[in-house]
């Protein structure tokens, strides 16, 4: 079996995250810049006097596909090296994958990850 592990976390903190990851032996990844916000619904700044929402904050996604035995060690790696105790730090998500294909050679399954 295998799993999708996607992971939100700050900007500043992929740089971190991305050389832990890689250090565990974790090199295939998918990152993108996104916007979202969670439970506290964006924050509110001051500019000039002038108080504005921002209820879409810039975070970071990154998505790997990983083997079931080393879920656990991605997912471990990820909240150690993401984490500030503060609110905003992100979610991880994890789901099941059927099959994978690598399109160069037509390989399937976990020797395509």
């Amino acid at each position: 079996m295998m799993k999708k592990i996607i992971a939100i976390i700050r900007p500043d903190k992929l740089e971190t995250v991305k050389n832990a990851l890689e250090e565990t032996g974790c090199r295939g990844m998918t990152v993108k810049e996104v916007k979202g916000r969670g439970r506290q619904l964006g924050i509110t700044e001051s500019y000039r006097g002038r108080d504005y929402r921002i209820d879409l904050l810039p975070k970071t996604e990154i998505e790997i596909v990983s083997i079931d035995d080393d879920v656990e060690t991605i997912i471990q790696t990820i909240v150690d090296n993401a984490k500030t105790g503060d609110i905003g730090d992100g979610k991880i998500f994890i789901s099941p994958v059927e099959d994978v294909v690598r399109i160069r050679t037509g390989e399937r399954g976990e020797g395509a990850v």
